[in-house]
């Protein structure tokens, strides 16, 4: 049994999910790359296409999908001097509802908020590309 407030899911991961979500990510014009992860805990890492940032920013996305449609979606920037993140959660856990959000810029567990997420690892992954859409928007807007 997974400790209930590791960010995990008692179900293994869904491999299958996260190799289909890869094909679309490498499909897209705002990935860089995209591979399925083993070593740790395995996860799917999207890394983000410096061309729609600022420059002396990176973005990442780490993704863990498991079997029984829990899933985690870490979104992670790196800037010079500083770092800003967010997750998107679906896992049992103490401090919130099972669908929760932690928003940026430190995605802290004790400002985490209860959400209500699509059923669909596609859907989910259309959501957290309009947000970060729009991050990368505010972005450009304070250069």
């Amino acid at each position: 049994m997974v400790p209930m407030d590791d960010g995990a899911s008692p179900a293994p991961i869904d491999r299958s999910v996260l190799e289909r979500m890869q094909s679309r990510f490498v499909a897209s014009r705002m990935t860089e790359s995209a591979a399925v992860v083993d070593d740790g805990k395995p996860h799917l890492r999207v890394d983000l296409s410096g061309a729609y940032y600022p420059s002396e920013i990176s973005a990442r996305l780490e993704i863990r999908w498991y079997r029984n449609d829990d899933f985690n979606v870490h979104y992670q920037e790196e800037q010079r001097d500083a770092s800003w993140e967010c997750r998107w959660d679906r896992h049992p856990n103490a401090h919130n509802s099972r669908d929760h959000f932690h928003p940026p810029p430190a995605a802290s567990r004790d400002r985490a908020e209860d959400a209500r997420w699509p059923p669909d690892h596609r859907d989910v992954g259309r959501l957290v590309f309009g947000r970060i859409e729009k991050r990368i928007e505010t972005l450009w807007e304070r250069r």
